[in-house]
């Protein structure tokens, strides 16, 4: 194959400026040929090379005695939970292939995620997700597609994970105009492994043998991070073949194999070839080691004929390692990739060069300082500009929302909406189940599952996970959305009765080069700072995923937070809905928050659902307020007092006791419904009825405790600087809520309908 001439629109297309384009001259000295420039084009994007977000990155609090591995330092942070035990945990996101081929792009995301866990020696135990996507609700065109890219995104993650088996146990679903032709799939995995199994990718040991191990290597995938280094655009349904074609049957081979090989000392170094596949692999495990590489193409196996270097170099098919072996003992490595049947080649060796040195058939195509191409990738300090629309979205008045009139029927209808109905249409199509680890399955505050850890003295530990992010609070205020996300992760943290321990983050924003984007960006990562700082939760890791944006505009900012807490012991464990009749309702927190001058409607799903009005402020949120609440709440649970415990997040406080009554639902889906009365006078006196009954005001949580414990709880958090008040009482067959002189009553079957089966229903309308 002739290569093509280096001319400007050639680089161009590369998405390397000129200035860029200047900066590889001096790195090598000469021109780069075509295969030198598509390296760089992947390494430095910002999906690799995070070239717009690494000024926002460094300001995140990273370290403390729990981390074992740090963010950035390698595929997945390691964070320890004693006794020689650790978890690897980490978020990534898949969303431009999940925007033009929704089952592919969202199966391998999770097939991404999944061997940046296990390539740090860490056996994967559960993912998680965190989906946005523009409305389902009626059946016109735009509907449609939105069904369509919800159905075939859930489907390629059901696919993906059961098959491997690894269970999805939870995560959370959005539906907002924003993500109209631009979805997001955030998908976080979590592993186990003890602090002597930790691998590293770093080619060390010069004259070492380079592997290659998995399936050969084709034409899909082809430069998939720097199609996800730009906005999407009408034509971009011709960028399929920039989407990965996933094999989880191959995974599970490649995950064994990986496990046991890595209980051996042969190898030295090991990472996936995920975004931009055999060039990242490369040049960052001989930048990691200070050592360099070389690999000759003509011995990558290869599935379709006539492909180029800078085809080999690009393509980013799946389920593929590179894997540094020990010299001498290749025998051994190769006995266990084919007792896993797993293809494998001897492409290259460690050397001393310091230069990722690409050969084909002999030939040298590519040679490029290693540490350069991984390393020394531009920084960009972009301009922040407070966006425009500020000025419409804070000019809006509370006084401007019609009072309410009819609560009775705001009720059912905000359990319906999409974004807080029951998410089971998703989660049924996962099996939760396997590996017989899951103690609370979807639909409470946060997923538990057991960590059976052995031999003794060690004993079992629990874990709570959960991912959270408003993306309309973000789009409102970026600093409070940001701190709120890292807040109600921890919230629900508590109320499963966990520790918060640590964070992952998904930063997912639109354009970084618009001004007024990139404000959003660094007012968002200084909530999430102030947040991790409040909760003693260090940022492991994360991904960041710029450029969602299509022709309608931006996405609202979505900084997802995915958070793991540490349960001590099985008693502490807590779930959101009632137990008994009779038992007290207590509510932990203010039930309006006077401070917020939008009383919590502000970017509300209330305000969104029923006014259709996107405007304010968001909640006011108290980091000091919050901790002292989370605290009291989680003593209260250690100390067994507590019966059930839920946030109050979307849908305000009647949502929340709505779903304490409604959301237990045991074996065989029988519905274990239970009813409440609650009374909520004693806040009614001048407050707007919409604000106390579906404002989203923060640092509230719904307990339930026995009726004869309830004055001692309510001592005991008022003793802790947290209000609290007895609201009401567990029972009957309805939800009656009085306010003042007024009064309504739901049945609770009326409700369990209209929230269980929203989302069902209009899947197949």
């Amino acid at each position: 194959m002739i290569e093509p001439n280096i001319t400007p629109e050639l680089i161009a297309d590369h998405g390397i400026t000129p200035e860029e384009f200047e900066r590889i001259k001096g790195i090598l000295g000469r021109e780069p040929n075509f295969t030198e420039l598509g390296i760089f084009s992947v390494m430095w994007s910002e999906h690799c090379s995070y070239k717009n977000s690494k000024p926002v990155l460094r300001t995140f609090p990273t370290k403390g005695p729990q981390i074992l591995v740090g963010a950035g330092e390698e595929n997945a942070g390691v964070t320890d939970i004693g006794d020689g035990w650790a978890i690897s945990f980490k978020i990534e996101s898949h969303n431009h292939p999940s925007a033009v081929e929704p089952f592919q792009g969202a199966a391998t995301g999770v097939g991404g995620i999944l061997r940046d866990i296990f390539t740090m020696g860490a056996r994967p135990i559960l993912c998680m997700n965190s989906l946005r996507f523009g409305p389902i609700d009626g059946n016109d065109e735009a509907a449609r597609r939105n069904k369509r890219l919800f159905a075939g995104v859930v489907g390629g993650i059901a696919h993906y994970g059961n098959c491997v088996g690894v269970p999805t146990v939870g995560g959370e679903v959005y539906f907002d105009e924003s993500y109209e032709g631009n979805p997001l799939l955030n998908a976080m995995c979590l592993g186990l492994l003890r602090h002597e199994q930790i691998a590293r990718g770093a080619a060390k040991g010069v004259g070492n043998p380079v592997f290659y191990v998995g399936p050969a290597t084709g034409r899909d995938g082809l430069a998939g991070a720097a199609f996800a280094s730009r906005e999407l655009t009408e034509e971009s349904h011709e960028d399929r073949p920039a989407v990965q074609v996933g094999d989880p049957f191959m995974e599970k081979l490649v995950l064994e194999a990986v496990l046991e090989l890595l209980q051996t000392d042969a190898v030295v170094g090991i990472q996936d070839m995920g975004a931009a596949g055999l060039t990242c692999s490369t040049c960052e495990t001989a930048s990691r080691a200070g050592t360099g590489i070389e690999i000759d193409l003509a011995k990558v196996p290869q599935r379709e004929p006539g492909m180029t270097p800078y085809e080999i170099m690009l393509s980013e098919s799946q389920e593929r390692m590179l894997v540094i072996v020990q010299k001498g003992r290749e025998a051994e490595v190769q006995r266990i990739l084919d007792k896993w049947d797993l293809p494998w080649a001897e492409i290259g060796f460690v050397t001393d060069t310091g230069l990722m040195r690409v050969k084909n058939h002999g030939q040298v195509v590519a040679e490029i300082p290693a540490a350069k191409l991984a390393n020394d990738a531009p920084v960009y300090y972009r301009e922040s500009k407070e966006p425009s629309y500020f000025a419409k979205t804070r000019a809006w008045k509370l006084s401007d929302l019609p009072s309410l009139t009819d609560p009775q029927k705001v009720l059912p209808e905000l359990l319906a909406s999409p974004t807080v109905a029951s998410k089971n249409w998703v989660y049924r199509q996962y099996d939760h189940m396997v590996q017989t680890r899951t103690v609370v399955c979807p639909g409470s505050d946060a997923a538990v599952v057991r960590l059976k850890l052995a031999p003794p003295p060690a004993k079992d530990r629990y874990l709570a996970i959960t991912t959270d992010c408003n993306g309309a609070y973000c789009y409102l205020d970026p600093y409070t959305g940001g701190a709120i996300a890292v807040a109600e992760a921890a919230r629900n943290i508590v109320c499963s009765g966990g520790r918060p321990l640590a964070v992952t983050d998904n930063l997912n924003f639109g354009n970084p080069m618009k001004p007024e984007i990139f404000f959003q960006v660094r007012e968002a990562a200084r909530g999430i700072t102030a947040g991790c700082n409040t909760f003693g939760t260090p940022v492991t890791g994360g991904n960041v995923s710029f450029y969602n944006e299509s022709p309608a505009g931006a996405i609202d900012p979505t900084p997802v937070i995915g958070m793991v807490g540490l349960i001590d012991d099985i008693a502490h464990i807590t779930t959101q809905w009632f137990k008994n009749h009779g038992d007290a309702i207590i509510l932990a927190g203010n039930a309006v928050d006077a401070a917020d001058p939008y009383l919590g409607l502000g970017g509300s799903e209330y305000a969104k659902r029923l006014h259709h009005i996107k405007a304010g402020l968001p909640p006011h949120l108290d980091l000091a307020t919050e901790k002292k609440l989370q605290d009291a709440v989680l003593a209260l649970i250690r100390d067994g007092k507590i019966k059930s415990a839920h946030d109050c997040s979307e849908g305000g406080l009647a949502v929340a006791l709505a779903e304490c009554c409604i959301s237990r639902h045991p074996a065989r889906n029988t519905p274990a419904l239970i009813g409440a009365r609650v009374d909520l006078s004693a806040f009614a006196n001048g407050t707007r009825l919409d604000a106390l009954l579906f404002g989203e005001a923060q640092s509230r949580i719904v307990l339930s405790v026995a009726q004869e414990s309830a004055d001692a709880v309510v001592a005991q958090l008022q003793a802790a600087g947290v209000p609290a008040a007895v609201i009401g009482a567990v029972g009957g067959d309805a939800l009656e809520i009085r306010t003042g002189a007024s009064a309504c009553k739901w049945s609770v079957n009326e409700l369990y309908d209209a929230w269980w089966y929203s989302i069902t229903r209009k899947m197949e309308s």
